[in-house]
């Protein structure tokens, strides 16, 4: 059977290579961008089951509209993929507030207030499945990128929460870790408004790697990212988490080493004062 998709973000990169793949396998879907014309192909060849609406999810009216059309269109909505972001580049210093405003409004209010505008729909409707489209940023922290990460450290925060809430009500939620897709992500990630020199020497090789992730053959292609979330969608009992990309499995699975170490190392140290006092 069919599900029924509002998916965020799909212009471009991931977004786009998902809807590519779930019109292909017959599902329907919502696909949502700032320019919806982006998608007039999609729509024009799958009619009945692809939608293309405009959506800027930093736009309260936007949001509800977006989410009322796709319920009117197909009766509800099955599967919400947060996938809509982008970077915003420089470290903690160089970041302004309006700069540091933006970025949470579009990579956390926009999936927080989207899944509170779906979440009466799959009360009455008996569950539904939330997808967060996080990154590995958001357990490993990258030099340059401190607006970003801490943007995806807060969504994936937001997405627990909600699992544990909302688990009584037949709603699964999953956080998606990319690695480095070749996407435009890069090339469109913001440079903060005031450089600070200092900070060159480990921001300025993050930056230039970023935009050169367009193109690049080394990286996971956005035909992956799209398979796995069809996947994904298809399981009786998805994870809480899922990786995608081999260098996102062995990002984490380092960052998580890492802190299991220390925490090892530092509960040990307090038990042995603890033992000596």
């Amino acid at each position: 059977m069919a599900r029924r998709w509002l998916v965020t973000g799909c212009s471009t990169g991931l977004g786009r290579a998902l809807v590519e793949r779930l019109a292909q396998a017959g599902e329907r879907v919502v696909a949502t961008a700032r320019r919806p014309e982006t998608l007039a192909d999609l729509a024009e060849r799958h009619p009945d089951t692809v939608l293309a609406l405009p959506l800027d999810v930093c736009d309260p009216v936007s949001c509800a509209a977006a989410v009322a059309a796709a319920a009117e269109r197909f009766g509800g909505i099955d599967v919400l993929v947060n996938n809509a972001g982008y970077g915003q580049c420089g470290a903690v210093e160089e970041v302004s507030d309006g700069e540091l405003e933006a970025q949470f409004a579009t990579n956390v209010y926009g999936p927080w207030r989207l899944a509170r505008l779906v979440l009466p729909l799959w009360r009455a409707q008996g569950g539904g499945h939330a997808v967060f489209v996080s990154s590995i940023a958001g357990a490993v922290p990258f030099p340059g990128l401190a607006a970003y990460t801490a943007s995806k450290f807060a969504l994936e925060g937001l997405a627990e929460s909600l699992a544990q809430e909302s688990a009584h009500l037949g709603v699964k939620v999953t956080i998606v870790q990319p690695g480095g897709f070749s996407t435009p992500y890069g090339t469109s990630a913001a440079l903060p408004r005031q450089r600070v020199e200092a900070y060159e020497p480990v921001a300025g090789p993050m930056i230039a790697g970023l935009r050169g992730m367009q193109g690049n053959p080394a990286l996971n292609p956005p035909e992956l990212f799209a398979e796995a979330v069809h996947r994904l969608a298809g399981l009786a009992e998805p994870p809480l988490r899922l990786p995608v990309g081999e260098d996102a499995a062995q990002f984490l699975t380092m960052a998580l080493s890492a802190r299991t170490k220390e925490f090892e190392d530092v509960t040990a140290a307090r038990l042995h004062v603890s033992a000596a006092a």
